[in-house]
């Protein structure tokens, strides 16, 4: 028996081995969501009895793809003990579901196998050359600093406006914010908040540092304290995009958006700023109502949440890495040439046509959910299309139909939100794909 037993084990371990590392994270994830649904239908978990199964496995999909699309509500529905288990959810769906585990291996000095190696290069969209044991540490180190900090600030915060549960309610949102989540205790998100500069300026940070990924917040530091000379190309890139998308969207909508125009003109930059970055981090906040916005602000937040965060980061979208190599695509071929740069460097071949097959994917499939929600649901085509487009991009924003979701229409949301969290393509490649077969190491490889 025990022979028979350890056979089992043995062809098992070779069988995962032999997985493609997508086909891996995708059942991580499934295991995941699985197991918060079990947790989250506990009675014990709950304060009223409205929220049903499907609405419990709504909100664990939503917490694991850090999207924040929610059919009930986190602070009347759920009990601390409920919210406690939330917030974990968020936080593995943040770093990556194998993060904590290797880092409790590489903690005992032990090497990471070639599975979870595999599996992180996927889950975090790394290029070959990083060093993947020095990464991990650094992500779990700097996660739980950043977040630590974001909680004392937002404390202060919330304990100066008079908020009860004030510690709770900061690390909650600290938490929420910097896993770009949008997860909120109060029904409103944070609207009482709007004119507040402190609250708006800690939420930016953790978002911005948590969308723009690990990957430059350790070449920054690898930069600012002489380990190397310059940036990674993939964080120029990354930075580069992420300022200018910022600015362009916050000065589009402070100047063309008829809701902003009554207010004072500080108020009005800090509210277009707020809402360009939290699309466009993914992190899903808002402070003002998303349903009173013109159709063109809406039009311009689902571009900014298609595009998206950073690879390696905690956001969604396709990635402004991918978009950006799209983008030198389209510039090449208009130039006649045949190999995509920046900055004088040659990006290899096979990411920009990974760029381009991302791109395809995600349009594809934000028509496909769209077209499902026109079917199932009564609401308008721009809220259903505003609704697929923040579902798979995992961002959170909703023109307030989420709650009044057919079941039909759920579950749609769920497959986008799950669809979204793993990445289109990737998602597709642990549907379809055989063996894992190694990218090329280039010094100017791009994570996309």
């Amino acid at each position: 028996m025990r022979q028979e037993l350890w056979r089992i084990w043995i062809r098992s371990r070779v069988f995962v081995r032999r997985m493609h590392p997508a086909k891996l994270v995708l059942l991580g994830y499934v295991s995941y969501i699985l197991i918060g649904w079990a947790l989250l239908c506990l009675p014990v978990m709950q304060k009223t009895d409205k929220a049903s199964s499907l609405d419990q496995l709504f909100t664990v999909t939503s917490a694991v793809s850090t999207t924040g699309l929610v059919t009930v509500s986190l602070s009347d529905d759920y009990t601390w003990l409920g919210q406690f288990v939330i917030m974990l959810l968020i936080q593995v769906g943040g770093i990556g579901y194998m993060s904590l585990g290797s880092f409790v291996v590489l903690a005992r000095r032990r090497e990471l196998s070639r599975a979870r190696q595999g599996i992180h290069q996927t889950v975090f969209s790394l290029p070959e050359s990083f060093n993947l044991s020095y990464f991990l540490r650094g992500v779990i180190g700097f996660t739980l600093a950043i977040e630590a900090v974001g909680a004392l600030g937002l404390w202060w915060v919330f304990r100066e406006a008079g908020e009860p549960g004030a510690l709770w309610s900061a690390v909650f949102h600290s938490v929420s914010s910097f896993c770009t989540a949008g997860f909120g205790l109060s029904n409103d998100s944070f609207m009482a908040y709007a004119g507040n500069f402190y609250l708006n300026a800690i939420v930016a940070v953790l978002s911005y540092l948590g969308a723009v990924g690990f990957i430059v917040c350790l070449d920054l530091w690898n930069l600012f304290t002489g380990r190397v000379r310059a940036l990674t190309l993939t964080s120029k890139i990354i930075l580069w995009a992420t300022f200018w998308m910022s600015m362009a969207g916050t000065l589009l909508l402070m100047l063309s958006e008829p809701t902003l125009q009554p207010l004072p003109l500080d108020e009005r930059i800090m509210a277009a700023f707020f809402q360009a970055m939290t699309a466009m981090t993914t992190v899903g906040f808002n402070t003002v109502s998303i349903g009173a916005l013109s159709k063109a602000s809406v039009l311009l937040l689902i571009t900014l949440m298609v595009i998206g965060a950073s690879p390696s980061g905690t956001g969604g979208g396709l990635k402004c890495t991918t978009f950006t190599a799209f983008l030198g695509v389209m510039r090449s071929a208009m130039r006649g040439e045949r190999r995509v740069s920046f900055w004088g460097r040659p990006i290899p071949e096979e990411r920009t046509w990974t760029a381009v097959a991302s791109v395809g994917f995600y349009v594809i499939a934000l028509l496909i959910g769209t077209y499902l929600l026109e079917m199932t649901e009564a609401s308008r085509f721009d809220q259903n299309f505003f609704e697929a487009a923040s579902a798979l991009g995992t961002v959170g924003l909703s023109m307030g139909i989420t709650a009044g979701l057919t079941s039909v229409g759920k579950v749609i949301i769920v497959l986008l939100m799950f669809c979204g969290r793993m990445g289109p393509l990737t998602f597709g490649m642990a549907l379809f794909q055989g063996r894992h077969r190694p990218v090329r190491k280039l010094d100017n490889d791009l994570a996309v």
